[in-house]
C-alpha cells in the first residue's frame, strides 16, 4: 500500500470560525475526510453540543473511528444525501453546515486508489469504493464523444477530442486499466502544456469529477443545506476547483438576492420573494504562509453565507 504525507486540513481555523460555533449547537461536517474540521468543531462545542459528520469514502469512515466523543456521530454517505442522512440521524435542523469539497490528500497519495498519475495503479478513482463504476470500466465502454465531453467540460482541456480518439484506439489493442496507461495516452495527445504541469493533470481531474459526479452532488447538496439550517445558521463551503467555486458562488448569490422576477410585474415590495441567505464577508483564500506550508492549499476558496 502506497503511503504519502499526512492530510493537512486547509483553512482550518477560518472555516470553523466562520461557523460561529454555539456551545450547545448542532453542526454537520458533510465531508469528514480525516477529521481536521470535525475535531476543531468538537473542541469549540460545549457538553450539550452535537456534531454529525459524513463521508462517502470508507477509508475516511475507518479513520473516524478514532474519534471517541459522545457528542459525535459519523455516517457513511455522500453529501448529496445530506437531508436523508440528517433525518436518519435525528438532526432536524443545524446551526451550521460545512463542506470541504474535492479530493483529499490520502486519496491522492495512496496510489492504489487510482487518483494520481504519480503511481502506476489500477485506474479506480471512486471516492466510495463500495459502489459504482471505476474509471477503467467507464473508459472501456464510453465512446469518443462521451470521453471528449467529460475531459473538455470537467478538465477544461483543449485537446480533449485528440485524447478521446487515442483512448478509443488504444483500448482496441489492450484495455486501459492502469493510471500509467491512461497518463501515457494523454501525454501523446497533449501537444502543449503550462510550465510545471504534467500533460495528464487536467484529464485525471476530469475523469475523477465525472466518476464521482462531484459537481452534481454539490448542486443537489446546497439546497438541502439551506433547508436544514436554522435561521442564523451558517453555510461554509471550501472548494478547490473553479467549476466547484462557480457553483457555490452562483448559488449563494442567487439565494441572497430577491427572486429574479420579470420587471414591471404588479407586485408590492412586501409581495416579492425574500432572500434565503445573507452573504458573510468576501471569498477567502489561504494565506501565503499556509500555501508555503501546504502547496495543495493554493487553489482553495472559502465562501460563507447565513440563513435569514
Amino acid at each position: 500500500m502506497t503511503r504519502g504525507t499526512a492530510h493537512v486540513t486547509v483553512l482550518l481555523e477560518e472555516a470553523v470560525d466562520a461557523l460561529a460555533i454555539k456551545a450547545g449547537g448542532a453542526y454537520i461536517d458533510a465531508t469528514f475526510g480525516r477529521g481536521g474540521h470535525s475535531r476543531r468543531i468538537l473542541a469549540a462545542l460545549g457538553a450539550s453540543g452535537h456534531l454529525l459528520a459524513m463521508d462517502r469514502d470508507p477509508a475516511a469512515i475507518a479513520a473516524g473511528q478514532a474519534v471517541n466523543d459522545p457528542r459525535f456521530r459519523l455516517v457513511h454517505g455522500a453529501f448529496g444525501e445530506l437531508a436523508e442522512v440528517a433525518c436518519a440521524a435525528g438532526m432536524a435542523a443545524a446551526d451550521g453546515i460545512l463542506f470541504d469539497i474535492g479530493v483529499s490528500s490520502p486519496q491522492i497519495d495512496e496510489g492504489e486508489r487510482g487518483f494520481s498519475f504519480r503511481h502506476d495503479a489500477p485506474l479506480d478513482m471512486r471516492m466510495d469504493t463500495t459502489q459504482g463504476e471505476t474509471a477503467a470500466e467507464w473508459l472501456a465502454r464510453a465512446d469518443t464523444r462521451e470521453i471528449t465531453e467529460v475531459i473538455r467540460n470537467y478538465g477544461e482541456e483543449r485537446f480533449a477530442f485528440q485524447i478521446a480518439k487515442k483512448v478509443v484506439a488504444a483500448r482496441l489493442a489492450q484495455p486501459v486499466v492502469t493510471t500509467g496507461q491512461f497518463a501515457a495516452i494523454v501525454r501523446t495527445a497533449v501537444r502543449t502544456r503550462e510550465p510545471g504541469q504534467d500533460p495528464a493533470t487536467r484529464s485525471f481531474q476530469a475523469l475523477r469529477i465525472h466518476i464521482n459526479q462531484e459537481l452534481g452532488q454539490l448542486e443537489v447538496a446546497l439546497p438541502q443545506a439551506i433547508e436544514l439550517l436554522k435561521p442564523g445558521g451558517r453555510l461554509v463551503v471550501i472548494s478547490f476547483h473553479s467549476l466547484e467555486d462557480r457553483i457555490v458562488k452562483n448559488f449563494m448569490r442567487e439565494q441572497s438576492s430577491a427572486d429574479g422576477l420579470p420587471k414591471n410585474l404588479p407586485l408590492r415590495a412586501d409581495q416579492l420573494p425574500k432572500p434565503k441567505l445573507r452573504l458573510v464577508g468576501k471569498a477567502m483564500k489561504p494565506s501565503a504562509a499556509e500555501i508555503e506550508a501546504n502547496p495543495r492549499a493554493r487553489s482553495a476558496v472559502l465562501r460563507v453565507a447565513e440563513k435569514l
